[in-house]
């Protein structure tokens, strides 16, 4: 696994050892990428502050720090996950633009004051089938974390059939086994 594109291109990225994360793939990256930096809906990546929900590795977030984010938030609960994501940000020297949040991406509560600024492009990619996306966005709309201009990037398996309650769909491909969905939140 590598940074696809920016500043850290071609760079080896750690992974969590073991069966508990599942990395989003170089390809489905790059796919991400390619329709946020495109699309007239989406908040420009350069400078963004950025949210990556069930980080795993923080493939998405260092991504995005690579392609000239300002900031990133990895939040994970699992322990070998965080250490992924420390090495990872050490071997990218990311300190001043990074923060591992250790809480549950479904029990947010509100944007704490220390973070201070709210996130202008977020990443879900939680365990497929798990019911994890409706609690982590609910927390992400009802706790502040998000821009009134946000977009948040959603990865489900193809399968799975959700509603988006509270959000409007811009985009939203099916590359092999994964859903990408592409929300904003819809206006009270």
């Amino acid at each position: 696994m590598r940074i696809v594109a920016g500043k850290f291109k071609g760079r080896p990225l750690a992974a969590p050892k073991g069966q508990r994360t599942r990395p989003t793939s170089d390809r489905a990256r790059e796919a991400i990428f390619n329709i946020l930096i495109h699309a007239d809906w989406a908040p420009p990546v350069q400078d963004a502050r950025v949210i990556d929900l069930f980080a795993g590795s923080g493939s998405l977030g260092l991504e995005a720090l690579s392609r000239g984010a300002g900031f990133c938030l990895f939040v994970e609960t699992d322990n070998g996950a965080r250490a992924a994501i420390r090495s990872n940000i050490e071997t990218l020297d990311l300190f001043g633009q990074t923060r591992i949040h250790r809480r549950s991406a479904t029990a947010l509560g509100p944007l704490p004051a220390a973070l201070a600024t709210p996130f202008d492009l977020a990443f879900l990619d939680p365990p497929y089938g798990k019911g994890l996306v409706v609690p982590a966005l609910e927390q992400l709309q009802n706790g502040g974390w998000l821009t009134p201009n946000a977009v948040a990037m959603v990865e489900t398996g193809a399968d799975e059939a959700l509603g988006f309650d509270g959000w409007k769909v811009l985009n939203q491909r099916v590359s092999g086994a994964a859903c990408l969905s592409f929300l904003s939140l819809t206006a009270d």
